[in-house]
């Protein structure tokens, strides 16, 4: 029963947080301006242009018909850009406390799992903002819970939902993919291998893409999107437009002011200022207002040492030859969601990417937490609960520049602790 109360007290909670002033910004919040751009579109058009004109995109919808929905429901306002991801962001707590109710079976462990991602600060960003980045991490950890418990079809609908979102899904299809291949290998040979094999085949391949392509019908049924008349095989203008997509992504070079190495991410060391503004009405002669997409530090710096933990029983798991599952999952989110930027080192890119293995590094967090009660026993619940306490207290001091309060400017600077950070 704790199991599953707490969870959801923590999440409402965390509704709260995430709704409250979410429309106080009435100016978009960094990317928000072309995903917005593209919801209103496929609100009216079912496919996103420039005024008359197709317009070159380089996502997938789905991700842009969620923020669509909150314009539906509460208008086209800041408050209705923004309250999609505020729910699956409240929604992506609940669904972590399942991971890790059926990684760890500990009641304990489960609430503080959940209590982890509702103090971090890159979350609550995340979920006051509309960007896809949200969107794609609550179906890749919706794909992992039902990966964990086995139902591979459930496993590949949402997966096709996370492609549908961003590209970036794919790593984990190829991930869940091959562990699925591999215990279907493992568990059946001969002519009884069969149909695991082809079950696998649709699964991690024929439905994933079936849902791609479901989620562009806008694009299909409509004579406005881009490159539609590239041909008159409709799907060869599909691939066409893909190949440019793809130029995009590879391409992409241009320099940011904010972009950060995937070495730094687990530092924080370069995080993203979403929005910075120096208002008035602070009650001093400076003030600041500002976004910024920084994970609660000492709680990513303690993720570290988790994850070092994790690496190092992971690879004395290949000499005892014993595997355990809650391991095999955290390495596998790590290595899908993490791991894929290193080889992209003159992409463009950004410390909030993080925010898709973010799960799994509180999954290793979760795991270091059990090792420390079941060695230390009365001393380690101590430690486990000092440390908790200074991660809430430090998620309080920069709530300020996590929901885009107005503070003095010397405020500001104070919560800003390194040069890199500016």
């Amino acid at each position: 029963m704790i199991a599953a109360i707490a969870p959801i007290v923590i999440a409402l909670i965390s509704l709260v947080l995430r709704v409250m002033n979410l429309g106080s910004i009435k100016s978009f919040i960094f990317d928000e301006v072309y995903y917005v751009d593209g919801a209103r579109d496929l609100l009216k058009y079912g496919v996103e242009v420039s005024g008359a004109k197709p317009e070159f995109i380089v996502h997938p919808p789905l991700g842009k018909w969620m923020i669509a929905s909150g314009i539906k429901v509460f208008g086209d306002n800041p408050f209705g850009w923004r309250i999609a991801t505020a729910v699956v962001g409240s929604l992506l707590i609940l669904v972590l406390a399942l991971v890790a109710h059926k990684l760890f079976r500990n009641p304990l462990l489960t609430g503080l799992a959940s209590a982890l991602m509702a103090l971090d600060g890159l979350a609550l960003v995340h979920s006051r903002t509309s960007l896809l980045d949200n969107f794609l991490t609550f179906f890749i950890l919706l794909a992992t819970y039902f990966f964990v418990t086995k139902q591979y079809w459930w496993t590949a609908l949402v997966l096709g939902l996370a492609l549908a979102t961003k590209w970036s899904a794919l790593y984990f299809i190829i991930a869940f993919g091959l562990i699925a291949f591999y215990r279907a290998f493992s568990h059946h040979t001969g002519k009884n291998l069969v149909k695991p094999t082809v079950q696998r085949i649709v699964q991690f391949g024929v439905i994933p893409i079936g849902v791609y392509l479901t989620s562009w019908s806008g694009w299909f049924v409509s004579n406005r999107g881009w490159a539609r008349d590239h041909s008159t095989n409709i799907l060869n203008s599909f691939i066409y437009y893909h190949q440019q997509m793809l130029g995009f992504h590879t391409g992409l070079t241009e320099k940011h002011v904010y972009e950060a190495n995937p070495w730094s991410w687990l530092f924080m060391g370069r995080p993203t200022s979403f929005f910075y503004e120096s208002p008035k009405g602070c009650g001093a002669k400076s003030c600041s207002q500002e976004v910024i997409a920084l994970g609660t530090p000492l709680l990513w710096w303690l993720g570290i040492a988790a994850i070092s933990l994790i690496i190092g029983l992971w690879v004395r798991s290949f000499l005892t030859r014993h595997f355990d599952p809650a391991i095999t999952v955290i390495i596998t989110g790590l290595a899908a969601g993490y791991l894929p930027w290193f080889f992209f080192q003159e992409r463009t890119v950004f410390t909030f990417y993080a925010i898709i293995f973010e799960p799994f590094v509180i999954l290793a967090l979760v795991f270091a937490v059990r090792s420390i009660l079941a060695t230390f026993k009365v001393r380690g619940e101590v430690m486990v609960a000092a440390l908790f306490i200074l991660i809430f207290l430090n998620f309080v001091y920069f709530l300020p520049i996590y929901l885009g309060e107005v503070i003095t400017y010397d405020a500001w600077q104070a919560r800003m602790w390194f040069p890199s950070w500016i």
